[in-house]
């Protein structure tokens, strides 16, 4: 399980590789945190390489997500597979988030 951020123009992007899970949630959660007191607002989280999230992975977008908006920023997530879009579905978070089918979508300022 690896996080790594970096910088695409305005975005930063988080790429997930493996699963985000209760062991390693706030690690995700310290790296965002750390790059929004930076000046960063807008984020994509990167799923490409990610094939579990439970719910404590999803509690924490959720929670990333609010103090993103409170600090004027936007979150996005891309690049869901297959099982993780229908539990985005069935949580009814893929009307939370902007998710976005490929990373380069992720990234298009609207």
């Amino acid at each position: 399980m690896a996080f790594s951020v970096s910088r695409e123009g305005e975005v930063t992007v988080v790429d997930v590789t493996g699963q985000l899970i209760v062991g390693n949630r706030q690690e995700l959660r310290q790296k965002v945190l750390d790059e929004l007191r930076g000046g960063a607002r807008r984020f994509l989280i990167d799923f490409t390489d990610t094939a579990y999230i439970d719910s404590s992975g999803l509690g924490v977008l959720v929670s990333l997500s609010k103090k993103i908006r409170e600090a004027g920023g936007e979150l996005r997530l891309s690049s869901l597979s297959e099982d993780l879009r229908t539990l985005f579905e069935l949580t009814k978070l893929d009307t939370l988030f902007r998710i976005a089918d490929s990373r380069q979508e992720g990234l298009e300022a609207d």
